[in-house]
Protein backbone atom coordinates (compact mmCIF):
# COMPACT_ATOMS: atom_id res chain seq x y z
CA UNK A 1 0.00 0.00 0.00
CA UNK A 2 2.69 2.36 0.79
CA UNK A 3 4.62 1.27 -2.08
CA UNK A 4 1.44 2.02 -4.66
CA UNK A 5 1.44 5.62 -2.42
CA UNK A 6 4.58 6.82 -3.68
CA UNK A 7 3.98 5.86 -6.99
CA UNK A 8 1.09 8.51 -7.33
CA UNK A 9 1.86 12.20 -6.95
CA UNK A 10 -0.35 15.67 -8.55
CA UNK A 11 0.04 15.13 -11.93
CA UNK A 12 -1.36 11.67 -11.79
CA UNK A 13 -3.83 12.95 -9.91
CA UNK A 14 -5.38 15.58 -12.14
CA UNK A 15 -5.15 13.68 -14.80
CA UNK A 16 -7.32 10.73 -13.85
CA UNK A 17 -9.63 13.74 -12.62
CA UNK A 18 -9.71 15.30 -16.16
CA UNK A 19 -10.48 12.09 -17.85
CA UNK A 20 -13.54 10.91 -15.53
CA UNK A 21 -14.74 14.53 -16.12
CA UNK A 22 -13.98 14.85 -19.87
CA UNK A 23 -14.33 11.53 -20.66
CA UNK A 24 -12.41 12.32 -23.34
CA UNK A 25 -8.24 11.67 -24.15
CA UNK A 26 -8.52 15.03 -26.30
CA UNK A 27 -10.43 16.99 -23.77
CA UNK A 28 -8.93 15.95 -21.26
CA UNK A 29 -4.97 17.04 -22.56
CA UNK A 30 -6.82 20.05 -23.15
CA UNK A 31 -8.00 20.99 -19.67
CA UNK A 32 -4.41 20.07 -18.42
CA UNK A 33 -2.48 22.18 -20.73
CA UNK A 34 -0.52 18.92 -21.89
CA UNK A 35 -0.21 16.94 -25.03
CA UNK A 36 -2.60 13.54 -26.20
CA UNK A 37 1.06 11.50 -25.88
CA UNK A 38 1.99 12.83 -22.86
CA UNK A 39 -2.21 12.47 -21.43
CA UNK A 40 -2.14 8.50 -22.98
CA UNK A 41 1.46 8.16 -20.96
CA UNK A 42 0.14 9.09 -17.51
CA UNK A 43 -2.78 6.99 -18.33
CA UNK A 44 -1.01 3.96 -18.73
CA UNK A 45 1.22 4.71 -15.40
CA UNK A 46 -2.48 4.87 -13.74
CA UNK A 47 -3.37 1.58 -14.74
CA UNK A 48 -0.16 -0.14 -13.66
CA UNK A 49 -0.54 1.16 -10.29
CA UNK A 50 -4.36 0.93 -9.74
CA UNK A 51 -4.09 -2.50 -11.93
CA UNK A 52 -7.09 -1.54 -13.93
CA UNK A 53 -8.08 0.03 -16.84
CA UNK A 54 -10.05 2.79 -15.39
CA UNK A 55 -11.58 4.05 -18.60
CA UNK A 56 -12.23 2.28 -22.00
CA UNK A 57 -13.04 2.94 -25.48
CA UNK A 58 -17.21 4.15 -25.14
CA UNK A 59 -19.69 1.09 -27.20
CA UNK A 60 -20.68 4.18 -29.19
CA UNK A 61 -17.19 4.50 -30.66
CA UNK A 62 -16.97 8.29 -29.29
CA UNK A 63 -14.94 9.45 -25.33
CA UNK A 64 -14.41 6.65 -22.88
CA UNK A 65 -16.41 5.06 -20.45
CA UNK A 66 -15.35 4.53 -16.92
CA UNK A 67 -14.76 1.30 -15.53
CA UNK A 68 -16.87 -0.10 -12.00
CA UNK A 69 -13.12 0.79 -10.22
CA UNK A 70 -12.58 3.97 -11.60
CA UNK A 71 -16.16 5.20 -10.74
CA UNK A 72 -15.97 4.36 -7.64
CA UNK A 73 -12.88 6.38 -7.21
CA UNK A 74 -14.31 9.38 -8.55
CA UNK A 75 -16.01 10.79 -5.37
CA UNK A 76 -13.31 10.63 -3.13
CA UNK A 77 -10.65 11.80 -5.92
CA UNK A 78 -12.74 14.92 -5.90
CA UNK A 79 -12.14 15.24 -2.45
CA UNK A 80 -8.79 14.69 -2.08
CA UNK A 81 -8.13 16.82 -4.99
CA UNK A 82 -9.66 19.40 -3.17
CA UNK A 83 -8.31 19.02 0.17
CA UNK A 84 -4.95 19.20 -1.79
CA UNK A 85 -5.48 23.07 -3.04
CA UNK A 86 -6.95 23.86 0.05
CA UNK A 87 -3.62 22.43 1.72
CA UNK A 88 -1.23 24.57 -0.54
CA UNK A 89 -3.47 27.50 -0.50
CA UNK A 90 -3.09 27.43 2.95
CA UNK A 91 0.81 28.18 2.32
CA UNK A 92 0.30 30.61 -0.61
CA UNK A 93 0.86 34.43 -0.25
CA UNK A 94 -0.71 36.10 -2.66
CA UNK A 95 1.02 39.43 -4.07
CA UNK A 96 -1.79 40.98 -6.17
CA UNK A 97 1.40 43.67 -7.99
CA UNK A 98 3.02 39.92 -9.15
CA UNK A 99 0.10 37.37 -8.75
CA UNK A 100 -0.32 36.01 -12.52
CA UNK A 101 -4.02 34.46 -11.69
CA UNK A 102 -6.82 33.99 -13.51
CA UNK A 103 -10.05 34.93 -11.84
CA UNK A 104 -13.38 33.88 -13.20
CA UNK A 105 -16.91 35.64 -11.97
CA UNK A 106 -20.14 34.72 -13.14
CA UNK A 107 -22.69 37.06 -13.53
CA UNK A 108 -25.47 38.22 -15.62
CA UNK A 109 -25.69 41.01 -17.43
CA UNK A 110 -27.27 42.87 -14.58
CA UNK A 111 -24.95 43.00 -11.86
CA UNK A 112 -21.95 42.70 -14.69
CA UNK A 113 -23.48 45.79 -16.15
CA UNK A 114 -23.70 47.80 -12.48
CA UNK A 115 -19.95 46.26 -11.40
CA UNK A 116 -17.78 45.73 -13.69
CA UNK A 117 -17.38 49.03 -15.64
CA UNK A 118 -15.42 50.03 -12.42
CA UNK A 119 -14.56 46.98 -10.88
CA UNK A 120 -12.01 46.34 -14.20
CA UNK A 121 -10.07 49.57 -13.87
CA UNK A 122 -9.56 49.34 -10.38
CA UNK A 123 -8.13 45.53 -10.73
CA UNK A 124 -6.26 46.94 -12.98
CA UNK A 125 -4.50 49.28 -11.05
CA UNK A 126 -3.95 47.36 -8.31
CA UNK A 127 -2.96 43.92 -9.71
CA UNK A 128 -1.90 44.80 -13.04
CA UNK A 129 -1.29 40.92 -13.95
CA UNK A 130 -4.35 39.29 -13.13
CA UNK A 131 -7.04 38.40 -15.87
CA UNK A 132 -10.82 38.56 -15.73
CA UNK A 133 -13.15 36.45 -17.33
CA UNK A 134 -16.61 37.27 -16.78
CA UNK A 135 -19.02 34.55 -18.04
CA UNK A 136 -22.62 33.94 -17.88
CA UNK A 137 -24.19 31.20 -15.08
CA UNK A 138 -25.21 28.32 -15.73
CA UNK A 139 -27.68 28.91 -13.05
CA UNK A 140 -29.01 24.99 -12.20
CA UNK A 141 -25.48 24.38 -11.38
CA UNK A 142 -23.61 27.26 -10.15
CA UNK A 143 -23.24 25.50 -6.40
CA UNK A 144 -21.19 22.67 -8.25
CA UNK A 145 -19.65 25.50 -10.80
CA UNK A 146 -18.16 27.32 -7.16
CA UNK A 147 -17.69 24.23 -5.63
CA UNK A 148 -15.86 22.70 -8.32
CA UNK A 149 -13.86 25.34 -8.96
CA UNK A 150 -15.17 26.14 -12.22
CA UNK A 151 -15.83 29.90 -11.31
CA UNK A 152 -14.81 31.79 -8.24
CA UNK A 153 -17.75 34.38 -7.46
CA UNK A 154 -21.27 34.45 -8.46
CA UNK A 155 -22.57 37.35 -8.59
CA UNK A 156 -26.91 37.02 -8.10
CA UNK A 157 -29.67 37.52 -6.13
CA UNK A 158 -30.13 35.83 -2.42
CA UNK A 159 -33.00 33.49 -3.74
CA UNK A 160 -29.72 31.26 -5.31
CA UNK A 161 -28.29 30.82 -1.77
CA UNK A 162 -27.65 26.76 -1.06
CA UNK A 163 -25.65 24.36 1.48
CA UNK A 164 -22.46 25.27 1.16
CA UNK A 165 -22.10 28.32 -0.41
CA UNK A 166 -21.73 31.74 1.28
CA UNK A 167 -22.79 34.81 0.57
CA UNK A 168 -22.62 38.84 1.30
CA UNK A 169 -25.00 41.48 0.18
CA UNK A 170 -23.13 43.86 -2.44
CA UNK A 171 -26.01 46.40 -2.06
CA UNK A 172 -29.42 47.61 -2.02
CA UNK A 173 -30.74 49.01 -5.73
CA UNK A 174 -33.83 50.90 -6.65
CA UNK A 175 -35.25 51.44 -10.00
CA UNK A 176 -35.62 54.33 -11.92
CA UNK A 177 -36.96 55.53 -15.33
CA UNK A 178 -34.87 56.87 -18.69
CA UNK A 179 -35.14 59.18 -21.14
CA UNK A 180 -33.02 60.58 -23.60
CA UNK A 181 -31.56 64.16 -23.38
CA UNK A 182 -34.07 66.35 -25.99
CA UNK A 183 -37.13 64.12 -25.16
CA UNK A 184 -39.95 65.46 -26.82
CA UNK A 185 -42.09 65.08 -23.46
CA UNK A 186 -39.57 67.42 -21.89
CA UNK A 187 -38.46 67.13 -18.00
CA UNK A 188 -41.66 66.94 -16.27
CA UNK A 189 -42.02 64.59 -13.64
CA UNK A 190 -43.82 61.27 -15.06
CA UNK A 191 -47.89 60.59 -13.87
CA UNK A 192 -49.03 56.99 -14.17
CA UNK A 193 -51.26 57.76 -17.22
CA UNK A 194 -48.16 59.22 -19.25
CA UNK A 195 -45.79 56.86 -18.83
CA UNK A 196 -48.50 53.91 -19.68
CA UNK A 197 -48.62 55.93 -22.75
CA UNK A 198 -45.20 56.08 -23.96
CA UNK A 199 -43.38 53.52 -25.71
CA UNK A 200 -41.28 51.17 -23.55
CA UNK A 201 -37.87 48.94 -23.83
CA UNK A 202 -37.59 46.24 -21.36
CA UNK A 203 -34.51 43.92 -21.18
CA UNK A 204 -35.80 40.29 -21.41
CA UNK A 205 -32.50 37.93 -20.14
CA UNK A 206 -34.20 34.82 -21.76
CA UNK A 207 -34.65 37.30 -24.52
CA UNK A 208 -38.01 38.09 -26.53
CA UNK A 209 -40.38 38.56 -23.23
CA UNK A 210 -42.55 41.91 -23.69
CA UNK A 211 -43.17 41.85 -19.95
CA UNK A 212 -41.34 41.89 -16.90
CA UNK A 213 -41.31 43.40 -13.36
CA UNK A 214 -43.14 46.99 -14.04
CA UNK A 215 -45.84 45.17 -15.67
CA UNK A 216 -46.84 43.31 -12.77
CA UNK A 217 -46.30 46.32 -10.56
CA UNK A 218 -48.74 48.38 -12.79
CA UNK A 219 -51.27 45.12 -13.35
CA UNK A 220 -51.25 45.47 -9.23
CA UNK A 221 -53.19 48.93 -9.79
CA UNK A 222 -55.16 47.49 -12.97
CA UNK A 223 -53.10 49.34 -15.77
CA UNK A 224 -50.77 48.32 -18.64
CA UNK A 225 -47.89 49.47 -20.38
CA UNK A 226 -46.87 49.70 -24.19
CA UNK A 227 -43.43 47.95 -24.96
CA UNK A 228 -42.64 48.50 -28.17
CA UNK A 229 -38.64 46.89 -27.84
CA UNK A 230 -37.25 44.10 -26.38
CA UNK A 231 -33.92 43.21 -25.87
CA UNK A 232 -31.27 41.07 -23.80
CA UNK A 233 -28.13 43.39 -23.55
CA UNK A 234 -27.86 46.26 -21.28
CA UNK A 235 -25.29 47.86 -23.32
CA UNK A 236 -27.97 47.66 -26.53
CA UNK A 237 -30.68 48.95 -24.46
CA UNK A 238 -28.74 52.48 -23.44
CA UNK A 239 -27.92 52.97 -27.43
CA UNK A 240 -31.46 52.37 -28.26
CA UNK A 241 -32.72 55.04 -25.40
CA UNK A 242 -30.12 57.74 -26.64
CA UNK A 243 -31.67 57.22 -30.20
CA UNK A 244 -35.54 56.77 -29.71
CA UNK A 245 -38.41 57.97 -27.58
CA UNK A 246 -38.33 54.61 -25.95
CA UNK A 247 -38.20 54.97 -22.88
CA UNK A 248 -36.79 52.36 -19.95
CA UNK A 249 -37.06 51.67 -16.21
CA UNK A 250 -33.28 50.03 -14.73
CA UNK A 251 -31.58 50.04 -12.16
CA UNK A 252 -30.59 53.65 -10.89
CA UNK A 253 -26.45 52.43 -10.54
CA UNK A 254 -26.37 51.19 -14.17
CA UNK A 255 -28.29 54.29 -15.39
CA UNK A 256 -26.03 56.57 -13.23
CA UNK A 257 -23.29 56.32 -15.76
CA UNK A 258 -25.26 57.73 -18.57
CA UNK A 259 -26.67 61.24 -17.27
CA UNK A 260 -24.60 62.81 -19.99
CA UNK A 261 -27.41 60.92 -22.53
CA UNK A 262 -29.84 60.61 -20.67
CA UNK A 263 -32.49 62.08 -17.94
CA UNK A 264 -33.33 59.84 -14.77
CA UNK A 265 -36.95 60.34 -13.26
CA UNK A 266 -38.59 58.34 -10.19
CA UNK A 267 -40.92 55.83 -11.72
CA UNK A 268 -44.85 56.84 -10.73
CA UNK A 269 -45.68 53.62 -9.17
CA UNK A 270 -43.63 51.66 -6.32
CA UNK A 271 -41.52 49.35 -7.60
CA UNK A 272 -39.92 46.84 -5.19
CA UNK A 273 -36.14 47.23 -4.34
CA UNK A 274 -33.73 44.73 -4.68
CA UNK A 275 -30.78 43.34 -3.18
CA UNK A 276 -27.51 41.81 -5.40
CA UNK A 277 -24.99 39.82 -3.67
CA UNK A 278 -21.76 37.85 -3.76
CA UNK A 279 -21.75 33.97 -3.93
CA UNK A 280 -18.16 31.37 -2.80
CA UNK A 281 -17.96 28.32 -1.91
CA UNK A 282 -16.89 27.68 1.81
CA UNK A 283 -13.65 26.05 1.14
CA UNK A 284 -12.68 29.13 -0.59
CA UNK A 285 -13.10 30.94 2.33
CA UNK A 286 -9.50 30.48 3.27
CA UNK A 287 -7.86 31.24 0.50
CA UNK A 288 -5.48 34.29 0.15
CA UNK A 289 -6.02 35.37 -3.23
CA UNK A 290 -9.96 34.51 -3.55
CA UNK A 291 -9.91 36.39 -0.07
CA UNK A 292 -8.33 39.16 -1.68
CA UNK A 293 -10.87 39.25 -4.93
CA UNK A 294 -14.00 39.38 -2.83
CA UNK A 295 -12.54 42.59 -0.93
CA UNK A 296 -12.05 44.13 -3.82
CA UNK A 297 -15.65 43.32 -5.20
CA UNK A 298 -16.80 44.87 -1.98
CA UNK A 299 -14.78 47.68 -1.70
CA UNK A 300 -15.77 48.46 -5.45
CA UNK A 301 -19.90 48.76 -4.66
CA UNK A 302 -18.98 50.25 -1.03
CA UNK A 303 -17.41 53.48 -3.30
CA UNK A 304 -20.13 52.92 -6.15
CA UNK A 305 -22.81 54.10 -2.82
CA UNK A 306 -20.54 56.91 -2.07
CA UNK A 307 -20.81 57.99 -5.38
CA UNK A 308 -24.63 58.22 -5.71
CA UNK A 309 -24.89 60.37 -2.57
Amino acid sequence: MHERLLEIDGGLLLTLDALLRDRNVTHAAARLGITQPALSARLMRLRQIFGDPLLTPATSGRGMTPTSHAAALQPELTKLIERLRDFTNAAQVFDPSTSQRVFRIAATDNPAAILAPDLIPHLSKVAPNIRIALVLPDKPRIAASLEEGEVDLYLGLAECVTNGLVGRTLFDEEFVTAQRRGHPRGKRPFDLDEFCSLDHLLISASGGNFTGMVDEALEAHGRERRVTVSVQSYALATLVLMNSDCICTLPRRFLQRFTSSLDLFEPPLELARFQLSAFWHQRMSGDPAHTWLREQVFLTAKAQGRSMN
